[in-house]
């Protein structure tokens, strides 16, 4: 069936956006704004186009919203996240970040290398960290598992990926894996209570699952991070896009990970938070690392990031989103704005 032009209506009335302290898109046209003329933030969304196929080739048919491509169709799956070339760039360079963040680690849970034998990464992305992770683990079998089919065809023997949507029954029977890794679900994730079951079922008595997020809102600790600035409309954006499409971004805010977890039956629940300047502006020289790191990363693909959220569900133009972007860039590589996030990482172990 060829391609139809459509045009999306928003999920958002301009009602629900002013209503939750989101900023109409003339407020971001009144910026002064020193915009790079080879930035293509507003050139490279086009216009809004649902593609259907065949069900034997639906995986490879990605639809196309505002010209960036999304995973094919998966039962009731859905994620914001492009698979395009450009974002799984972004993807692939999220994994270093996140490590750096990790301060140089791929997990927290005290692993046994000579116990673990069978380890699933949950939404794997492009599958960089289930690959590195079967490097570290030699011996150990790794799946990463997807709704859509972008990781490498080279791999470690160890490594294999499976196409699945981690909001369905899982298949694997239970107490299968030793270690169940799951990271940046926020915005997927329909019911976090009935993930965190799913992971207790498949995983091994004595074994651990994991989870990483980062809070969807940056804040300030000195007021410099005022609630008219870019900076500050992107966690309003995402929450209230994350509440209309039924997939929280609040994670980290509502502390849905731990909670999830000891609803499940997990023991010995652990979290740990990082505190991650955005921008290089802290004076401590591996905050500001790490800072400069997700800077880069958040920069890598911002367009990618913004397109589902602002166009799809606020019904802003390419254009006015471009606006948008070019004063969140702008902000964050202004060090007087002392924005952060907190990453959260919550671990606990099944009873033997």
């Amino acid at each position: 069936m060829a391609a139809q032009s459509a045009q999306q209506e928003p999920l958002l009335s301009n009602e629900e956006q002013a209503a939750v302290g989101i900023l109409p898109p003339s407020h971001w046209q009144q910026k002064t704004t020193e915009e790079d003329p080879n930035d293509d933030s507003a050139s490279i969304i086009g216009s809004f186009v649902s593609s259907t196929a065949s069900l034997s080739s639906t995986i490879f048919q990605y639809r196309t919203i505002h010209g960036r491509t999304y995973h094919g169709e998966m039962g009731n799956a859905e994620s914001w996240e492009p698979n395009d070339e450009r974002h799984s760039e972004a993807l692939d360079l999220a994994q270093h970040v996140y490590t750096v963040v990790l301060d140089g680690k791929l997990f927290n849970a005290p692993l046994d290398k000579k116990k673990v034998q069978k380890v699933v990464d949950i939404g794997t992305g492009t599958g960089l960290w289930a690959i590195d992770f079967a490097d570290e683990f030699p011996s150990a079998e790794v799946i990463g598992t997807d709704i859509t089919p972008i990781q490498p065809s080279w791999v470690p023997a160890n490594v294999k990926f499976e196409l699945d949507d981690c909001n369905s029954e899982w298949t694997w029977p239970d107490n299968t894996f030793d270690f169940i890794h799951m990271r940046m679900l926020f915005g997927i994730i329909e019911d976090w209570d009935a993930i965190f079951r799913q992971a207790y079922r498949t995983c091994k008595p004595g074994g651990y699952t994991e989870s990483f997020v980062c809070d969807s809102t940056f804040r300030s600790e000195d007021d410099t991070v005022k609630d008219d600035s870019a900076i500050a409309q992107w966690g309003k954006v995402w929450n209230a896009a994350g509440r209309k499409m039924g997939r929280t971004f609040e994670v980290f805010a509502h502390n849905l990970q731990q909670k999830g977890m000891e609803a499940a039956g997990f023991v010995d629940i652990e979290v740990k938070d990082y505190y991650v300047p955005l921008g290089v502006w802290h004076k401590d020289k591996v905050l500001a690392e790490k800072g400069l790191w997700w800077k880069i990363h958040a920069e890598s693909d911002l367009e990618g990031y913004l397109n589902y959220p602002f166009n799809a569900v606020m019904g802003w133009t390419p254009a006015q989103t471009g606006v948008y972007a070019a004063q969140l860039r702008k902000e964050l590589n202004d060090p007087k704005f002392h924005a952060y996030t907190t990453v959260r990482t919550v671990w606990g172990r099944k009873p033997e």
